[in-house]
């Protein structure tokens, strides 16, 4: 072998061990559609289920990218604030059709659910006797056993030492103490600042990152975009004292603010409402516990809010307003953040905060579970039998969601007659 091609070949060998950016292959906006509405309409489970799908369709069936690409993208959203799932389906609009695409893959993924959570809440609205009825206290049951579920399988992933551990039993302790958005914001920023000193995690390996087609400079306006409305939409609410206007800024920031996925917005969406009697408590438990009988993300929730709430939102135009405002930040963050990420993912100080931060998040689900899931839902023996059994199946029987729901809503009927 000459000289030249010995060089040749070590050159070879080097450029295959750098780190490249792997092209995405271009489809149609139709093709994202109807992709993420088949998905829309099956997808049952939660954010990690839906995680399962999305590899099944996009990696194994449709070939769109390969699994370390996916891991990869799987990794920043489950960093970012917001609903891991559906970011991760935006993303993988956008490199597929382009922004055309990452809207369409919002669209067929979310709406499904969203209509079926309209319709139910004019049903609340319509027969007020509907969201008292047993198969409605059936739903709010079973929404203890899912969030108990939700805290126990977070809890054995995120917690794994008695430093995170601590770090949620603590956060659990401030949003009980603070019952509202503050003490909840507060418990996770806590979180962070513990993790980033007193966790010790190993260094992500530097692995190949897929190019998206957002530049640096689209990515940092969409990141000031989002700060900026996180900002300036609580200020515009108070100075003009529109009541709407402050549901929305309202619900911008849980969408902005919330690690961990639909289960952890629990507390600030309850939060928004509820007080403010724009939602009944009981017409808020009833939906959440409907949310968990359809597939689709959980953040489709905030369309059930809007159609059911008092004022000036409601109906049709408060459901898909409401829905539209959660998702945005989702958007801006996944589409702003995927120039940047690889850097950022390398750096110990992020994952050690990160770390701090999801063990908070449990924290604040544990309280969740307490109030207002719990102290709503289980008033006798039979309330607390049936979440228990309820969660029995979700948990040790591995029972799909969408069953136990409705043998939950069955049961709360035949346990009312």
């Amino acid at each position: 072998m000459s000289q030249s091609q010995e060089q040749d070949k070590q050159d070879g060998v080097l450029s295959d061990a750098l780190p490249t950016s792997a092209p995405a292959r271009r489809g149609s906006a139709i093709e994202v559609l109807l992709a993420f509405l088949k998905l829309g309409l099956t997808s049952f489970g939660g954010p990690v289920a839906h995680l399962g799908y999305f590899r099944t369709e996009f990696v194994e069936r449709r070939a769109w990218l390969d699994d370390k690409n996916y891991s990869d993208l799987v990794a920043l959203c489950q960093f970012l604030p917001g609903p891991a799932s559906s970011q991760v389906g935006i993303a993988l609009g956008l490199g597929r059709a382009g922004w055309l695409g990452a809207l369409c893959a919002w669209i067929g993924f979310t709406l499904p659910s969203a209509i079926v959570l309209i319709l139910f809440a004019f049903g609340v609205t319509q027969w007020a006797a509907l969201s008292q009825s047993g198969a409605v206290h059936g739903l709010k049951v079973v929404a203890v056993a899912i969030v108990a579920q939700a805290v126990w399988g977070m809890a054995k992933t995120l917690c794994p030492d008695r430093l995170r551990a601590g770090v949620a039993i603590v956060a659990s302790l401030l949003v009980l103490a603070i019952p509202s958005a503050i003490g909840q914001v507060g418990a996770i920023v806590a979180g962070g600042i513990a993790g980033r000193w007193a966790v010790h995690l190993r260094q992500l390996p530097v692995a190949e990152h897929r190019d998206y087609g957002v530049s640096k400079r689209t990515g940092a306006a969409m990141l000031l975009l989002f700060g900026l409305l996180l900002v300036l939409l609580p200020v515009l609410a108070a100075a003009v004292r529109s009541p709407a206007l402050a549901v929305i800024s309202s619900f911008y920031q849980s969408g902005a603010l919330v690690f961990g996925g639909g289960h952890v917005v629990l507390p600030l969406l309850q939060t928004s409402v509820v007080p403010a009697g724009l939602v009944t408590n009981d017409a808020f438990l009833a939906g959440y516990g409907a949310a968990q009988a359809v597939p689709g993300p959980l953040f489709t929730f905030a369309a059930y809010l809007g159609a059911v709430m008092t004022g000036t939102l409601g109906g049709w135009a408060g459901g898909l307003t409401l829905l539209v405002v959660i998702f945005v930040p989702a958007f801006l963050m996944v589409a702003g953040a995927l120039p940047f990420w690889e850097p950022l993912r390398q750096r110990d100080g992020v994952q050690r905060a990160m770390a701090g931060i999801n063990a908070a998040v449990v924290g604040v689900l544990a309280a969740a579970l307490y109030d207002p899931v719990w102290t709503s839902a289980i008033h006798s023996r039979a309330d607390f039998g049936l979440a228990l059994g309820a969660f029995g199946l979700l948990v040790y029987g591995r029972q799909s969601p969408v069953w136990v729901v409705a043998l939950a809503a069955v049961a709360g009927w035949l346990l009312a007659r």
